[in-house]
């Protein structure tokens, strides 16, 4: 049996809930899903696109914690507060990840927090 080994980056508070910012298992690193922050760690409200790009950018800080890097990332699971917002959201993931995106499953889902537009969590294959 493999080793499991929980990430935690240190820029990073400790979560509110009970869960690791990411687990690496074998290959591969699961990355728990990541929302808006502003530099506080606080939730950030505000322009979608920008709400977008903090979770992908929290996503990324995740990964390099655990050794892994962006373009390792195969499968994105998405979710979003309303979908009039999936074109946007669309937008901001199309500049991230360019011609050859990861698989992707997108949903809209009620969150626990009403400021929480768009979550995002990944899973790396880092070999």
């Amino acid at each position: 049996m493999g080793m499991i080994e929980r990430i935690h980056p240190e820029k990073f508070p400790t979560p509110a809930v009970p869960l690791s910012h990411a687990t690496r298992a074998g290959g591969f690193v699961f990355v728990s899903g990541q929302v808006a922050t502003d530099d506080d760690g606080t939730i950030f409200v505000g322009d979608f696109e920008r709400e977008v790009d903090s979770a992908l950018d929290n996503v990324e800080t995740v990964l390099a914690a655990a050794g892994a890097r962006p373009d390792q990332i195969v499968k994105v699971g998405a979710f979003l507060s309303n979908g009039i917002l999936f074109a946007r959201f669309n937008e901001v993931y199309r500049r991230r990840f360019g011609a050859a995106p990861p698989a992707r499953t997108t949903v809209v889902v009620s969150f626990g927090h009403p400021d929480v537009r768009v979550e995002i969590e990944a899973i790396a294959y880092v070999g």
